[in-house]
């Protein structure tokens, strides 16, 4: 039977998801994992015994952190006045500056996960959250969209998402940010007059 210290399994998954970001997929194993989290030998593997657990153990964390930030975020815009193009322009910067090294993360293990079902199984949920929390915004915003265009949004800001991590940190500016993502709304015909979370609930 595994270990059940969740704060240890959470520690050993954030490391990994660390890995990811600056060394790549390749960059994750069990050894790695202990040095740069400074835990002793063979820690990593009593929590998860081979290095595709070690991968699933890692994006089933970055879906919890991910699942978090957007329930605090959906809390702070409510009652707040905010179009759509605002919600996005927030949410896309952050994601490329803040929480750059989570989505480097994200898109090292998409790739891998070309290669292992049970990977692709894990990640297949954080594209479903994704559109059931779109879909929850354009509601809350009175915006009357089809769930075939919310798919499309979603596919275009995740394509601007992996431009704008590839790209250098200091390189991604608001304002181009928010521009991008108006090209993207406009260009799925979304009709967002501005009016804001605050004054359609």
């Amino acid at each position: 039977m595994p270990p059940t210290n969740q704060a240890r399994r959470r520690a050993v998954a954030d490391t990994a998801i660390a890995l990811l970001a600056s060394s790549g997929v390749h960059g994750v194993t069990h050894r790695a994992v202990e040095r740069e989290a400074g835990l002793p030998p063979g820690t990593a593997s009593n929590y998860f015994r081979s290095r595709e657990a070690l991968l699933v153990a890692a994006a089933e964390r970055v879906i919890e952190l991910h699942h978090g930030d957007t329930a605090r975020a959906a809390d702070q815009a409510a009652g707040q006045p905010a179009s759509l193009v605002d919600l996005l322009t927030e949410s896309l910067f952050t994601a490329a500056t803040t929480l750059r090294d989570r989505y480097l993360a994200i898109f090292e293990l998409q790739l891998e996960a070309v290669r292992r079902p049970a990977l692709a199984s894990v990640l297949a949920n954080l594209q479903d959250a994704a559109l059931q929390i779109t879909a929850e915004q354009h509601d809350r915003l009175g915006l009357t969209t089809p769930r075939a265009t919310i798919a499309t949004l979603i596919t275009l800001y995740q394509g601007a998402l992996f431009t704008l991590v590839g790209s250098p940190p200091g390189n991604v500016r608001r304002d181009a940010v928010q521009h991008m993502v108006q090209v993207i709304v406009d260009g799925c015909g979304v009709q967002d007059d501005g009016a804001g979370l605050g004054e359609r609930r």
